[in-house]
């Protein structure tokens, strides 16, 4: 009951503003129902729909209402309703977040997952909540996923060493068998306990393919009885290693007693990891056919691939999650908090903590962070200082955890004096992550030579670090504007043998963009992928094609377009209304430009309209009066 009642009040309070449309409308919001048919198909069993469709039929509700017409109509700012928006400025491009919505130091106030991949919000197929939670005695099971929100407790000493996992790091790929079947004869014991351990490790390392390698050698010489976790852990690594195709492929060559839901919503995972939209809702809908629980797991999944692709679905997963009586994990609020958060509904994320304070969910440090993040964001230090003031509790030093989110937040309301002392009680004996976050902090300030410092002192303890320790660094003098210090400081990494991965990429193509060398960044952008070939982000692409666009050189801007196109970026709508402006700026006319729209499948708006207009050489004055 109690699951059933938090999402009906997260959808009450995150209703916003239908009330200019029709009855009509309103009924075509209402609750998606369990779908009992494939996904292609139009047609839909009473009182069900799909999930990966619109919600249009009624159901009887169980609350003695004739029937619910009090549908999560998400809040406009977070749904297809943006378009109210969009006529206000050109920002506001799609169904979704603006590519410039959140501040330049959004991004880099608080990151506490435990997560390598920067491009996303969250880590890729790595979700890790309270109910993927499992025991060495209960099966091997996916162990990177231990906790709802995994933070970084100040450790000391090292970690307990494992034999079988020395033997798995030092065996070569071509004779890895032979060396586990020598380990096994010379008498040496494996029992679970010794392969979760080892198994634990290798993914913590992210070795996948070594993890990948061990688990075959299990399965293929019946080492243990291989459980349904076991088989999931399994399919979860083929789908790193080897791609979704191959994941699919072994599903079916598991025992069908051991299809239960947790293997298929490792499928899921793997599916909201690459965001393939249509593959994930067919595997959920699986799940649904097959008749297996509906976990708040799967749908915080469907929750995620979303809030990144299709906004307008988020009302179907938590009507759903209602009905199926789901209960909202952690997890799920902090999802809901940050769409908020990030379309600067505050009202909205309060009700929605509030909400979740009632339900006996008492806010962690990361919702913590993450609150405190938006009210910066939005304006509002005073809350965003209470809130601090509680992560920091009683006394700081004695609460050592919350450093790492305390450093960047304070960082981000100007408070130096406050990064200071923070920084202060971690120095003399820091953790690596504490040390990225005083990176970070004292790059939003401005004062990189601290930053430096905090670097150079980190190398000298640990010698060599993680490539993204470097990319914190370098992102200070980006946000700065210090070319000569970020080319160098590129340089360095180059010889120190650590690669320029995309983030790196970006981060050197937006501070050659930023002091007005867009052909430098358009050069390193071409490098990187002919020589090197490293698909360069989204991002760094369209920071460039906006440059080119202000200049309005159309030559360019469309060699840019093109680029993106061979990545597959050109299937959403910002880059196109970059290139409309460019004919724009340049006072030229874009022949067959909305055709090439329709080509691509891509939807136009208010925006794109009044573009598309505006470089129409044929269209009438009245027209143009009209549009203008």
């Amino acid at each position: 009951m109690g699951g059933g009642v938090a999402i009906w009040a997260l959808r009450r309070a995150a209703a916003r503003s239908m009330r200019g449309q029709s009855h009509d409308i309103m009924l075509a919001h209402v609750c998606c129902m369990d779908s009992k048919l494939s996904r292609n198909s139009l047609v839909h069993e009473k009182g069900h729909c799909d999930i990966s469709k619109g919600c249009i039929l009624l159901k009887p509700y169980s609350s003695g209402c004739s029937y619910s017409v009090m549908s999560f109509l998400w809040c406009r700012k977070l749904s297809s309703d943006v378009g109210a928006r969009q006529g206000q400025k050109d920002d506001d491009l799609e169904d979704g977040f603006s590519d410039k919505e959140l501040p330049p130091e959004a991004d880099a106030m608080v990151e506490l997952e435990e997560n390598e991949n920067d491009e996303e919000l969250v880590s890729e197929g790595e979700i890790s909540e309270e109910d993927t939670k499992i025991t060495a005695n209960d099966s091997l099971g996916l162990l990177d996923c231990v906790s709802d929100f995994p933070m970084k407790k100040r450790r000391r000493g090292k970690r307990a060493q494992s034999p079988l996992f020395k033997i798995i790091m030092g065996a070569p790929s071509d004779s890895f068998n032979s060396t586990l079947d020598k380990w096994v004869k010379d008498g040496n014991r494996l029992g679970r306990d010794e392969i979760s351990f080892t198994m634990l490790n290798l993914r913590r390392y992210r070795l996948y393919m070594k993890a990948l390698q061990f688990l075959k050698w299990l399965e293929a010489n019946k080492c243990i009885e291989f459980l349904e976790h076991d088989y999931a852990s399994h399919l979860d690594l083929i789908a790193k290693v080897l791609g979704l195709q191959k994941a699919e492929d072994y599903l079916e060559k598991v025992p069908e007693s051991l299809r239960g839901e947790v293997i298929y919503r490792t499928l899921l995972a793997n599916c909201v990891a690459t965001n393939d939209l249509q593959k994930s809702e067919a595997v959920f809908n699986k799940i649904k056919d097959l008749g297996l629980p509906i976990t708040t797991f799967s749908c915080n999944q469907l929750l995620l691939l979303y809030e990144r692709i299709d906004f307008k679905k988020i009302a179907n997963v938590l009507s759903l999650m209602e009905r199926e009586n789901v209960k909202p994990s952690p997890f799920t609020y902090r999802l809901l908090i940050d769409m908020k958060g990030r379309a600067k509904d505050v009202l909205g994320m309060e009700k929605i903590i509030d909400m979740m304070k009632a339900q006996g969910v008492e806010p962690n440090l990361v919702i913590q962070a993450m609150v405190a993040k938006y009210y910066i964001f939005a304006g509002l230090k005073e809350k965003a200082e209470a809130i601090l003031r509680e992560i920091e509790g009683g006394d700081i030093e004695e609460n050592h955890d919350a450093c790492m989110a305390l450093l960047p937040l304070y960082a981000a309301l100007g408070k130096a004096d406050e990064v200071g002392r923070i920084w202060k009680i971690c120095k003399s004996d820091p953790l690596l992550d504490e040390c990225l976050s005083a990176i970070k902090a004292w790059g939003i300030l401005g004062q990189t030579e601290n930053a430096e410092e905090v670097f150079e002192n980190m190398l000298k303890r640990w010698k060599t670090v993680p490539s993204k320790y470097y990319n914190e660094l370098l992102k200070a003098f980006v946000n700065n504007k210090l070319l000569s210090k970020g080319e160098e400081f590129a340089r360095r990494m180059s010889d120190n043998g650590y690669f320029i991965d995309r983030t790196n990429l970006d981060a050197l193509v937006k501070l050659y963009v930023d002091v007005g060398e867009v052909e430098k960044a358009d050069s390193i952008l071409y490098k990187a992928f002919k020589y090197n070939n490293t698909r360069p982000l989204y991002s760094s692409y369209v920071v460039v094609l906006d440059k080119y666009s202000e200049r309005g050189d159309i030559h360019n801007a469309e060699k840019i377009f093109q680029q993106m196109r061979q990545f597959g970026y050109v299937d959403r709508l910002k880059p196109y209304l970059s290139l409309l402006q460019t004919y724009i700026n340049a006072k030229s006319p874009a022949y067959g430009f909305r055709e090439r729209m329709r080509a691509d499948n891509v939807l136009s708006n208010k925006v794109a309209e009044a573009k598309l207009a505006a470089t129409d050489p044929f269209r009438s004055a009245q027209l143009s009066g009209l549009l203008d």
